[in-house]
Parts: C-alpha cells; structure tokens; sequence
C-alpha cells in the first residue's frame, strides 16, 4: 500500500512539472496587429536647388488615433529619428498630429489594419518652408 502512495505521489508530481514546462510558442498568442512607421517633415531648405540634397528630415511629435467615428484610441509619440509602433486591434483608424501646433501642412491620415499585420505608414509633413 505505501509503494502504491509513493507511485501515486510521483505520478502527480512528474504530471505538475509536465504542467509548468515552457509553453509552445504557437499556443501563446497570435502576432500583432497596428500600425507603424516614420514621419518626416521637409522641405527643410528655404530653396531647393538642382544637385543640392535638401532631405526630409524626422519629425518628433505627438499623434493621436482615432476611431472612424472619431473616438480616442490612443496617445503616442515619435522618437528622435521620427519611428513609432503603436499596437492596435484591426479596424478602421484615423491618425492625428497634436502637437508642436500650428502645423499647416498637418492632415488627418485614415488607415485600416488588418488583423495579425501592422500597416506601415509614412507620414510627411510640409513644413511650410519655400
């Protein structure tokens, strides 16, 4: 009887430490979904002149996303070199510039993700600079 609770009590044992093993990768959860990309603002020369590089450059700043409807979804900010990622469920969105304001060459970008994928954007803005 004693050998029989001593099997029974290893059996469970070795079935717990089965259970606390590394999850499979594939069960966990599914890849991501949002959007993601760099936003620049150019021209940056007040002339732009044939065989004179005058690039875009990053643009750091706030951005809000929106639903379609126009509901708040979510705040973020570019990095210094203009990159952002923000993680968003699939659906219809509209992307924002808060701030620095005024910026006039500023619109409203709609964008759709689909889910499991991240949209890439680009977003340019004029910087008014002729």
């Amino acid at each position: 009887m004693k050998i029989q609770s001593v099997l029974l009590l290893c059996s469970l044992v070795l079935a717990a430490c089965s259970l606390t093993s590394q999850p499979d990768e594939t069960v966990l959860e599914p890849p991501g979904s949002g959007v993601e990309g760099i936003a620049v603002i150019g021209p940056m020369c007040p002339v732009v002149q044939e065989n004179v590089p005058c690039p875009d450059e990053p643009f750091q700043g706030t951005f809000t996303i929106l639903t379609a409807e126009g509901g708040r979804v979510t705040e973020f900010q570019t990095d210094e070199q203009g990159r952002f990622r923000v993680s968003l469920a699939a659906g219809e969105f509209v992307l924002r510039l808060e701030s620095p304001k005024p910026m006039r060459g500023a619109k409203d970008i709609q964008f759709s993700v689909a889910d499991g994928r991240y949209t890439a954007l680009e977003i340019k803005i004029d910087s008014g600079i002729r």
